[in-house]
């Protein structure tokens, strides 16, 4: 007997409304210290008597539906190639974010669940289609959901690439400014890092604690280029590492850097004003001119056609 279409409509609007809150509840998690919650929550309250009211006090998601998706995804990190692990741990490091894998493949086992289950209730109950059809349904909602983390991963890498390419030439020319007026170089980064907020002057804040920490600076300055793989902050830093190591003056170098890289920044501009017209052809051709066509010929289409002479023909 099918299911009724209102109520078939309604569980996958509830499927869908699980799955988007254990979504958004994981990325929340990533942002937000668990510890530190539970210790405001308790800071105008009585102590617990016992472990018991601890552990009831602790939402549903905290306790049951969080350990049930990272036990999943531990089983299938387990049971996933390391190639494949190192591929998605440097593909987060390249999105500058810092997401745990499992986290990344507790979204990827969600996504694809709802996905498949909703395009497979979908073709069943509501578009009443064949066996073949509806598989071909749930193999396609399971692909949707399985691939469109990675999707967004890969997103996000591209944005956060583009911001740092605009932002170099302009963080190299602070960078000259401070170095010509005597800072050094490390601290000419730090002035970069306290002026700015993005992912160009995040990274170097993180290079400067890292050689706080006792970590060589032509070191910590590839592993910045690594994180980024942006070929403009590769040769940047390799200059950089053989100024330092050959004993050339810093200020000379970021000079000429920062020249090459506004003669650069200039060619791309060049180079998407050239795309541009060529970008411009597709929706001039599906989009306006038919728009045009309709409104120039419409009317004189009707006038042959209420004066009859299709009829002639």
């Amino acid at each position: 007997m099918p299911i009724p279409v209102n109520i078939l409509i309604f569980l996958i609007i509830v499927v869908v409304a699980l799955g988007l809150m254990v979504y958004i509840g994981l990325r929340q998690d990533s942002e937000k210290d668990p510890l530190a919650d539970i210790l405001e929550q308790y800071g105008d309250r009585e102590l617990p008597t016992s472990l018991e009211e601890v552990e009831m006090s602790i939402g549903m998601k905290e306790r049951v539906i969080e350990p049930f998706l990272r036990g999943v995804a531990g089983v299938v990190i387990r049971l996933t190639p390391q190639k494949q692990l190192e591929t998605v741990r440097q593909k987060i490091e390249l999105a500058g974010m810092t997401t745990d894998p499992s986290q990344f493949f507790i979204q990827r086992i969600v996504l694809t669940v709802v996905f498949a289950v909703g395009g497979g209730l979908i073709a069943v109950q509501i578009l009443e289609e064949t066996f073949q059809t509806s598989v071909m349904f749930f193999v396609g909602g399971a692909a949707m959901g399985y691939y469109m983390p990675m999707s967004q991963l890969n997103t996000k890498i591209q944005r956060r690439q583009e911001s740092i390419l605009r932002a170099l030439p302009d963080a190299l020319d602070l960078l000259v400014i401070c170095v010509e007026a005597g800072l050094g170089f490390d601290m000419a980064m730090g002035k970069v890092y306290e002026k700015w907020d993005n992912e160009l002057a995040l990274a170097f804040g993180r290079v400067l604690r890292e050689i706080q920490l006792g970590k060589l600076r032509r070191d910590a300055l590839r592993d910045m280029a690594e994180r980024m793989d942006v070929p403009d902050v590769t040769t940047f830093v390799a200059a950089i590492v053989q100024a330092d190591q050959l004993g050339v003056g810093m200020s000379q170098v970021l000079r000429i850097q920062s020249e090459q890289m506004r003669v650069k920044r200039r060619q791309r501009a060049q180079e998407k004003a050239q795309q541009a017209p060529v970008k411009m052809l597709i929706p001039m051709v599906f989009l306006i001119f038919p728009s045009i066509f309709i409104v120039l010929l419409g009317p004189a289409i009707l006038a042959v056609m209420e004066s009859g002479a299709f009829e002639r023909f």
